[in-house]
């Protein structure tokens, strides 16, 4: 083939890599000719060179392995988040016939291939999907009343009947260039931005996440299968700064938490002031030692702007929180886990927990998990969790106005609404030692249909407290990969020495609808 031929079609996948007005270098190819302009921008990106002698040639004819290395320096500089369907389309044909060739020059096709697919995938440089959630409920409500003898739903609705279109969210994701990349969350009340950030790359492979961002590293780390996370699951403003070392993965984070002039009201109907803003900063390690065993540890630490809290019960000031964890894979399929959590909260002078004594300035909690997928037992998957928290541990009850920014944004194992752990609380900020006990096993029998249950018992250490148990069975049908229903009976029992303002028991079913798109 003749070479000017040859290359006016790779030109277009190079035509945004070059300069606007790259001058053509090769005196053979006039101003007037219908190749100037590619043969310019080629030159300009560096994917062809021409002879000593400033010449083109481009009517001699074009080997093989000519057009072979002018294809690899194509996919070396062509711009991925630019390139059209039909690029794409023509790079692959390229290198399906000029394959052997690259292979003799050194270029590993399978890397090319590699490349391919991630332009295939960021065709256009935009990329949206989504996912649209409602849930219909039905309460039992059996003689469930407050302190005031009123009406309540522990399931957090009015009446025996509700729908609730509870998530709807469109996620955006902007490929600037190789390094750099923008994505938002829209969703919430109003369709507003809920998150979005900028993430690209700094000298030394650091990559920086800066803006409204989510971290929740429990769940990244497999710590949590329901509603059950102990720190994290924030969403805050900030800089994320992450690297790797070998075997050994980091990140830090320092951002901000603006609280306001607000009015929060807390699980008991008490209203309040949170008007102080809240820095914090977030550090995490994982140490991958081999496939078998990982080590990792991670700090929340929260300094409060002001130490003077208008709460008309004052709490706490600074609130530390400081994790260790490891996994243990015995099997792929089969695994241990066991995690260990000690806080650092400045109390109040004079603060007490419900037995009159001063409280403590470091609670400690633990977890251990034995996680087995289906793959082990063959029909279904289990996850066994023990808990304990200390008495005056916080972290696991209601987000009292953020107050701590590590809180978690949902109760622990709460996963259908009811709060599991409301005995915990001998009134307000008290919080008492307690055990967790938590059991969910899940089947699989096909691409459509899967079961599941669930079952928690939590342990309470003050005399007259009775026990909360719940317990949850669902089934879930896939109409087909974007389309789930998930039908689910689930029943909380709160006991009768309970002084919270649950006094008996509820039971739920809950059709969800979820789309993914």
């Amino acid at each position: 083939m003749k070479k000017i031929l040859a290359l006016v079609a790779v030109a277009a996948l190079v035509a945004f890599a070059a300069p606007a007005l790259a001058a053509n270098p090769f005196m053979d190819v006039p101003m007037n000719h219908w190749a100037y302009d590619a043969i310019s921008q080629l030159a300009a990106s560096g994917v062809i060179n021409g002879y000593p002698d400033a010449t083109y040639k481009g009517n001699q004819p074009m080997t093989r392995y000519e057009m072979a290395t002018i294809v690899a320096r194509a996919l070396a500089v062509v711009d991925m988040t630019k390139a059209s369907k039909q690029d794409v389309e023509m790079l692959k044909r390229l290198v399906v016939e000029f394959k052997d060739e690259l292979d003799a020059l050194g270029v590993k096709v399978e890397n090319i291939d590699e490349r391919l697919a991630v332009m295939e995938d960021r065709l256009g440089g935009w990329q949206l999907w989504g996912e649209f959630r409602m849930d219909t409920k039905i309460g039992n409500n059996d003689n469930v009343y407050d302190d005031t003898g009123a009406y309540v739903n522990a399931y957090g609705f009015g009446g025996e009947r509700d729908m609730n279109l509870n998530r709807y969210r469109i996620y955006l994701r902007k490929y600037i260039n190789d390094t750099t990349m923008f994505q938002a969350r829209i969703g919430g009340s109003g369709a507003v931005f809920e998150r979005y950030w900028i993430q690209t790359q700094l000298p030394w492979d650091i990559t920086l996440k800066v803006g409204n961002q989510y971290i929740d590293w429990e769940d990244e780390l497999g710590f949590y299968v329901d509603n059950e996370p102990f720190a994290g699951d924030v969403t805050r403003t900030g800089f994320m700064f992450s690297k790797s070392w070998g075997m050994a993965d980091v990140w830090f984070f320092v951002g901000h938490q603006d609280k306001g002039a607000t009015q929060w009201t807390d699980i008991n109907g008490k209203t309040y002031d949170a008007t102080t803003d809240a820095t914090l900063a977030a550090f995490r390690a994982d140490f991958n030692f081999n496939e078998k065993f990982r080590f990792g540890v991670m700090a929340y630490m929260d300094d409060a702007d002001d130490d003077d809290y208008t709460l008309t019960k004052k709490d706490w000031s600074d609130a530390n929180l400081y994790m260790a964890n490891f996994t243990v894979n015995f099997t792929p399929a089969i695994a241990f886990k066991g995690a260990y959590y000690m806080q650092d909260i400045d109390w109040a002078n004079g603060a007490q927990n419900y037995l009159g004594q001063n409280r403590d300035d470091s609670p400690k909690a633990y977890r251990a998990i034995v996680d087995i997928s289906q793959e082990a037992f063959g029909f279904t998957s289990l996850w066994l969790e023990y808990a304990h928290m200390d008495q005056d541990y916080i972290g696991d009850g209601p987000n009292y106005a953020g107050d701590a920014a590590w809180f978690t944004s949902d109760m622990a194992y709460d996963n259908y609404g009811a709060p599991i752990l409301i005995n915990r609380m001998a009134g307000g900020y008290n919080y008492d030692e307690t055990t967790v006990m938590f059991v969910r096993a899940k089947q699989k029998w096909n691409d459509k249909w899967a079961t599941f249950q669930r079952y928690v018992n939590a342990e309470f250490n003050a005399s007259g407290k009775d026990d909360t148990q719940n317990m949850s069975f669902g089934v879930e049908y896939w109409l087909n990969p974007a389309v789930r229903f998930e039908l689910v009976y689930d029943k909380v029992d709160y006991g009768k020495g309970s002084n919270q303002k649950y006094y008996d028991d509820d039971s739920l079913i809950r059709l969800r609808t979820q789309v993914y798109f």
